[in-house]
């Protein structure tokens, strides 16, 4: 079910995700967030070899894709000899969307194993003081 909620994603647990992405497509995995102050993080690798990945942030679902704003640029990543590792902090309320974009291989579908965590900040009431 698509987009995702922070509620969701905070239920993911520490399961692995997959992702499956066909040759000369991309996959998508939007995330909906009401409040501000969260941390989005992400894990993930891909096989078979790399695969490119960005980050938008879209303020509502009319919002039409060219007025999103860019917050990773699109960048190649060796995700199939590393584990890579991210986060974004939310500012707005809105729908961040991770792209994990394989147009550039004309033959070879992908899959990406990913893990996603939403941190709330702590914040401190001092209550403990004394």
């Amino acid at each position: 079910k698509l987009p995702l909620t922070v509620e969701e994603i905070l239920n993911f647990g520490e399961s692995n995700r997959e992702l499956f992405i066909k040759s000369s497509t991309y996959g998508i995995i939007p995330i909906t967030v009401a409040e501000m102050g969260l941390t989005i993080s992400w894990i993930f690798s891909s096989d078979p070899k790399s695969i490119s990945f960005s980050v938008v942030y879209q303020e509502s679902e009319d919002t039409p894709l060219d007025q999103c704003k860019v917050l990773i640029p699109m960048t190649r990543c060796n995700s199939h000899k590393e584990t890579i590792r991210g986060q974004v902090k939310v500012r707005n309320s809105g729908i961040y969307t991770l792209i994990f974009d394989n147009t550039f291989s004309r033959f070879i579908s992908k899959r990406v194993f990913y893990h996603l965590a939403v941190e709330r900040p702590v914040i401190y009431d001092g209550s403990d003081f004394p």
